[in-house]
């Protein structure tokens, strides 16, 4: 990657060798990163990603959006409903 590259991490947090990130970030190897994910979470207060001014470090919540909740939630209530209507059935029996 170029000096002015930078990196952007949303996967995985062993995806990236936090290491050799580290190294790369304060040598100025690469620009910046930004990073959701890390290799122990929740990142322990006093990783160096804290104190870099060239570090973008969120929660993993890159996934949020009204549509995606939309998509992952909205059939489940319904499917609970089902699954307590036949799980009291059952018992009935």
């Amino acid at each position: 990657m170029k000096p002015t590259s930078r990196l952007i991490n949303t996967s995985r947090g062993p995806t990236v060798d936090e290491s050799w990130l580290i190294k790369a970030l304060r040598s100025h190897v690469l620009a910046g990163a930004a990073i959701e994910v890390f290799e122990e979470e929740p990142l322990p207060a006093q990783h160096p990603f804290g104190s870099m001014d060239n570090v973008l470090a969120t929660p993993h919540i890159g996934y949020v959006s009204q549509s995606l909740y939309r998509t992952f939630y909205e059939g489940s209530l319904p499917n609970i409903t089902a699954w307590l209507d036949s799980w009291d059935k059952n018992k009935a029996e």
